[in-house]
């Protein structure tokens, strides 16, 4: 069996070609490599331990388990489970919405599917599109929103309505039929999309979408959506008209511009022969009239010689910003419906697809984004002042964001004033009562620094520090709870140099923890790491020591020899309390798996 990071590779650089069809790609599914690769993405995911409906999950993966996945992919008989259907909660919306989790082995098989498919597609995806695609996040869409989107007259929101519960199974099929020759692999991608899902112990069919919570869903829909990458490339060549070098200026700016060169070809012609005084009193006169030639339009507000359109979009989330007229606008929102419509088969929401003017401001990925109308001016380096900021998007944190974060945590409680002015109470929060000192910091700490971190390019993100100020009053008055005691003395006890401190004891010694103090400047690179939710092959170039694990043969419990290792996994080492001699082991070497043999690994769960 060959290498599947060479398989991988090959099927990146092959993808380049366009115009390439690739065949025996099922033939991958046989190679046991590929599964143990799958399993080592996959295994330290939470998800990894909640069970489908026929209650496998990744623990006790092994050779034995991966052959009998093979052998049914070989005779044909392998037939994915339906999905057991949950419902999670809504962010700021008191809806659910559905999510299916796959079966152990099902989820073994999309991992490797995926890796299939992301190899293939991935270098053919448009630079606009940003969504569960490596190193590629919700702020680098923002940042190129920020660095293209300059100028913009309207935004159009888009909003596609249910769009994954709505990927038509043919088209999605069509789709990967231009690129993909092999049935076998096609009628594989079938099964999955026609699995079902269970609920309430009940079965139902799947006749459209693709399943939420499956490890193909991502790769899936950026196939589907890339259809509407490519054809706002293409809309926007049409609609495109003029070149930004050649715009022309507005009348009121070429009078100011005439009367600011007239002054100061009258000055130097007589600017020798004047006195300090004289040459002072000119300055300030054309120092004004620089001001006053700032602050109007430097270029004609409805050219109708300069027309563009810029798109970004994230998962089923787009934005276009328009330099045009709000006519444009909306003929662009209706040629997007009726794309998405005629080609996509899915439903622009008429309600939430707004057409903003950008003066206002328009909400994409929890910024708030707006075009700045400031006539600013800057020194250069080279001595030469210019107008900044017109133009400029600027992206802002919406203050329902961060106060909704403070209720989620029941840090604060809301009061009104006799004037009728909301006055913002911290709480104690009841649920971290009960956890040690450090552990009482470190989630105050990760939650003030989770909410920087994703604010961290707007433009007022020193807002967080509102935010982080609150949860530090909180987080006191928890302290005091636990206690029995004051704010006042909680402050006597724990902070040290105006900073507060937490010491905690480990196997190296006692240290110390602060709260956070890093500060809410804003940032002007994205974060990406968490948000590479689809790994490539070069992430796999690294030595699998599950697999070494394996093939080394010796039971991690007993230490005997022998030719079938089983992997036993938990979910997470904090539950674990050492009770037994298993769970020492896993605590003291700190993973989450042991490799060992078919009897202590059924002894663990007998």
């Amino acid at each position: 069996m060959r290498n599947p990071i060479t398989v991988l590779k090959s099927l990146t650089e092959k993808s380049q070609d366009k115009n390439y069809k690739f065949q025996r790609v099922y033939r991958n599914l046989y190679n046991p490599d590929f599964y143990w690769m799958a399993y080592k993405n996959i295994y330290a995911n939470s998800g990894s331990m909640t069970a489908g409906v026929d209650g496998t999950t990744m623990d006790g993966m092994s050779d034995s388990r991966i052959e009998k996945i093979i052998a049914s992919l070989k005779d044909y008989s392998y037939k994915p489970n339906p999905a057991r259907r949950e419902y999670i909660e809504k962010k700021n919306s008191t809806k659910k919405r559905p999510l299916g989790i796959p079966s152990g082995n099902d989820k073994l098989v999309q991992e490797v599917v995926k890796m299939i498919l992301e190899s293939i597609f991935e270098n053919n995806f448009s630079n606009k599109s940003h969504g569960f695609r490596p190193n590629k996040s919700c702020q680098t869409a923002l940042l190129q929103i920020q660095k293209t989107f300059t100028g913009a007259k309207w935004f159009v929101e888009g909003d596609i309505k249910a769009c994954f519960d709505s990927f038509d199974h043919h088209v999605i099929v069509t789709l990967l039929r231009q690129r993909i020759d092999d049935e076998l692999f096609i009628s594989l991608i079938w099964k999955f999309l026609k699995a079902g899902y269970m609920e309430v112990w009940e079965y139902h069919n799947t006749y459209d979408g693709v399943p939420q919570g499956s490890g193909i869903s991502p790769v899936l829909s950026n196939i589907y959506l890339s259809e509407l990458d490519t054809y706002m490339e293409e809309y926007k060549t049409k609609f495109d008209l003029g070149k930004s070098t050649s715009r022309k200026k507005s009348q009121e700016y070429n009078i100011f511009n005439w009367k600011v060169y007239k002054l100061k070809q009258d000055n130097k012609k007589v600017w020798d022969s004047l006195d300090e005084s004289e040459r002072k009193k000119r300055t300030k006169v054309l120092r004004a009239l620089k001001v006053e030639m700032r602050k109007v339009s430097l270029l004609i507000p409805k050219d109708e010689a300069f027309k563009a359109i810029q798109y970004t979009r994230y998962a089923d989330d787009f934005i276009i910003g328009v330099i045009g007229s709000k006519k444009d606008a909306e003929k662009i929102k209706a040629d997007v419906k009726q794309f998405l419509h005629e080609k996509l088969k899915l439903k622009l929401s008429d309600d939430k697809t707004k057409i903003t003017h950008t003066s206002d401001r328009a909400r994409f990925l929890g910024y708030d984004i707006t075009i700045s109308r400031g006539q600013y001016a800057k020194k250069r380096k080279d001595g030469f002042v210019m107008r900044t900021g017109t133009g400029a998007v600027k992206l802002l944190v919406p203050r329902e964001k961060w106060v909704f974060k403070l209720h989620e945590y029941k840090a604060i409680k809301i009061i009104k004033d006799n004037q009728g002015k909301e006055r913002f109470k911290a709480l104690h929060r009841g649920k971290l009562i009960n956890k040690s000192d450090i552990d009482i910091l470190s989630a105050y700490n990760s939650e003030i620094r989770g909410l920087y971190n994703y604010y961290s390019l707007a433009n007022n993100s020193y807002i967080i520090g509102k935010f982080a100020n609150i949860m530090k009053y909180s987080m006191l008055k928890t302290f005091a709870n636990k206690y029995k005691t004051k704010v006042s003395k909680i402050k006597t006890r724990y902070v040290k140099n105006n900073i507060f401190t937490v010491e905690y004891s480990t196997k190296s010694g006692n240290k110390t923890s602060t709260f956070y103090s890093g500060g809410f400047k804003r940032k002007k690179k994205a974060i990406t790491a968490q948000e590479s939710l689809l790994p490539h092959y070069h992430k796999y170039d690294k030595p699998n020591t599950l697999r070494n694990r394996i093939k080394l043969g010796i039971c991690e419990l007993c230490n005997k020899k022998t030719g079938s290792i089983v992997l036993h996994q938990v979910q997470k080492l904090k539950y674990l309390k050492g009770n037994n001699e298993w769970e020492r082991l896993m605590i003291e070497r700190r993973r989450k798996t042991l490799a060992l043999c078919p009897k202590c690994h059924s002894e663990i769960h007998t």
